[in-house]
């Protein structure tokens, strides 16, 4: 009877220490695989038609910016307008 006890004990131990430890998983390596040469592609646009619309976009960009400094001093002046409106008629 006194021997029950620790029999248990370390057979509970075992089986709780077997079942913590995971088994493995082995995991095989992909096989090397030389690469080709890659050549680079060709450019298919031609360097004159690209020159042309980058100038484009250039020109179009320029536009686009004047207008948004035409709207950013309006919002300038609306600005300064609404804060002469607060300042008088805080006073009146």
């Amino acid at each position: 009877m006194k021997l029950a006890f620790p029999i248990c004990a370390a057979l509970l131990t075992i089986s709780l220490a077997s079942a913590q430890t995971p088994a493995p998983i082995v995991v095989q390596a992909a096989p090397a695989v030389a690469a080709a040469p890659v050549a680079p592609p060709k450019p298919t646009v031609d360097s004159a038609a690209a020159m042309k619309a980058i100038l484009g976009m250039k020109a179009a960009n320029e536009e686009i910016l004047k207008k948004q400094a035409a709207a950013l001093q309006q919002l300038d002046e609306l600005q300064k307008a609404v804060e002469q409106l607060r300042i008088y008629s805080k006073r009146g």
